[in-house]
């Protein structure tokens, strides 16, 4: 696949100059524009490169970490895998980053909290927590 960084560059300028005033919680699900990326780490898709992702911890009023998401199922120690309004999403467990507001676009949904739990399980189980 051909990856688009020029594109990218020009996106990301206008993200930076974006007002942050968006609220948001941890477990929340929201698109946000993660970019182009090297190899196998995750990308964004269409104009706006996004992807959907999930807030796994509030660090401030305009930054978090997050997990992105995939539609595509994948079944490993790095991944989990739930059902949120009849879609399967797979949580990309090893592409944990952090992420500033600007980059988000649209609340898509709330995660139940013991679907959140377990999520965060498994994360700390991935990093020996």
């Amino acid at each position: 696949m051909e990856k688009d960084f020029d594109s990218w560059n020009c996106y990301k300028k206008e993200i930076e100059q974006k007002s942050s005033q968006i609220l948001y919680k941890e477990g929340e699900i929201w698109w946000a524009s993660i970019g182009v990326n090297i190899w196998y780490e995750s990308c964004g898709k269409g104009e706006q490169f996004r992807r959907p992702v999930l807030i796994l911890k509030k660090l401030s009023r305009e930054n978090c970490i997050v997990i992105p998401l995939s539609t595509q199922i994948k079944k490993w120690t790095w991944f989990f895998v739930y059902t949120l309004k009849e879609v399967q999403y797979t949580a990309l467990l090893y592409q944990v980053k952090m992420m500033h507001t600007k980059r988000f676009t649209k609340r898509e949904a709330q995660v139940d909290d013991d679907t959140f739990w377990k999520i965060k399980k498994r994360f700390r189980k991935l990093l020996n927590l």
